[in-house]
């Protein structure tokens, strides 16, 4: 680590209160040949069930959200989004990570240097800002991309993350009063970058270099990543090298072209961040693709919010009237809660809809409350071409033919 005569014994003294689980001691370092071989299998030597999709210049990887149980995504299942046609190599000795801009001392720390410090170890969901959007639902293709539920929702997935808190770095290089906002920086090909106020960096985001008690895997950031818990994914910066402190919010190329969405009710005008999701549940299995068989059947699916625990799920399985589902433990702050449910079908049509609450007391919307609340209207779910929407979390509805057969009942 390198410092403006920075005393160690002074860091040391100034940090001691911040230190958590100090999980990160036993993280062995890989190659990024060993990262793409473990990419390719798991323990029982099965292809990965990810849904994908290429593009030139974005890849993305779809969880299988019907296909695991708990609440901790298996690393190689992990949601993936690329802005880039590939992914950059790293080598994990040589990468830096540097803090500079209002700050007292300007640090750059080796990957060695971060391990070295107070770390902590914490499971927090990721989610992509267009996951569940409109435009996905039609897009689909079970050869690809997988069931309705893997490529409707299936860009969020949950990990245990260790790493070191950016306070603890933030507070090393001493940010000025007047350092209130980042800029993060990636050293993938297109320089990913994006703002984050210093505010919420402090309270709880983490400089990761671990997941699930493994190295991040390459397509997760290797060999280190910003974890932004609770806030859309496109914060939690991957292959994190540069963290400038600034005065102001900038508008970063993906922040202003690509994340923004121009509404019409404000006649033109964008709105230009997202921070938090809101409370949100999908019920993962059964679903769309799925059977549902005659008699007693256990409901199953994920919740989470942004802005703390679940507290609350709810299911319907006529539409109109709500039951309160189980909660399993352990349930964690910004996290994926799993829940269930039993349900007796007779054979009838059924629609099958979960709603969250969270501790905040916020209620997750349906598609109405939600197309007021982005001022599209409601008829507008009906044209063939759709309204842009992204950092959705309406309520999913699931329907059930009188055949088991289940299909999506989003915008029918």
């Amino acid at each position: 680590m390198e410092s403006n005569r920075s005393s160690r014994r002074r860091f040391l003294t100034q940090t001691a209160a911040l230190a958590g689980v100090a999980a990160g001691a036993g993280l062995a370092a890989k190659g990024q040949q060993a990262q793409a071989a473990q990419a390719q299998s798991n323990v029982h030597n099965e292809p990965p069930k990810r849904g994908a999709r290429y593009r030139i210049d974005h890849m993305t990887h779809y969880t299988p959200l019907h296909e695991y149980n708990g609440i901790i995504t298996p690393s190689r299942l992990h949601f993936m989004q690329q802005h880039t046609s590939e992914f950059p190599y790293l080598d994990e000795q040589r990468h830096t990570l540097s803090i500079y801009g209002l700050v007292d001392r300007p640090l750059r720390f080796t990957v060695a240097d971060l391990k070295q410090l107070p770390s902590v170890s914490r499971v927090h969901f990721l989610e992509c800002h267009g996951n569940s959007s409109p435009a996905i639902h039609s897009e689909g293709d079970p050869k690809v991309m997988g069931l309705p539920v893997q490529y409707i929702h299936g860009m969020t997935s949950c990990s245990e993350w260790t790493g070191v808190p950016m306070s603890v770095l933030l507070r090393e290089a001493g940010v000025k009063t007047t350092g209130t906002w980042l800029v993060n920086e990636g050293g993938d090909a297109c320089n990913f970058s994006h703002t984050l106020p210093t505010a919420k960096a402090i309270e709880d985001c983490i400089v990761a270099y671990g997941q699930n008690g493994d190295p991040i895997r390459e397509e997760q950031g290797f060999p280190i990543r910003l974890v932004v818990p609770g806030w859309e994914a496109p914060f939690s910066v991957k292959y994190l090298k540069n963290i400038k402190v600034v005065d102001q919010p900038y508008h970063a190329w993906n922040e202003a072209m690509n994340h923004s969405v121009a509404r019409p009710d404000l006649g033109g005008k964008s709105r230009w961040y997202h921070f938090a999701f809101g409370p949100k549940s999908v019920i993962t299995r059964p679903s769309a693709g799925l059977e549902m068989r005659r008699g007693y059947n256990q409901i199953t699916g994920l919740a989470w919010s942004g802005g703390g625990k679940i507290t609350k799920v709810e299911i319907t399985t006529d539409g109109k009237n709500w039951r309160e589902a189980k909660l399993q433990d352990p349930i964690h702050t910004k996290a994926h809660t799993r829940f269930t449910f039993d349900y007796e079908w007779n054979g009838q049509e059924a629609m099958l809809i979960s709603r969250s609450t969270d501790d905040q007391g916020e209620i997750q919307p349906s598609l109405a409350e939600m197309s007021k609340h982005h001022g599209i209207p409601i008829a507008d779910w009906q044209k063939k071409d759709k309204p842009r929407s992204i950092h959705t979390n309406w309520q999913q509805p699931w329907k059930v033919n009188k055949d088991g057969s289940i299909s999506d009942a989003m915008f029918a």
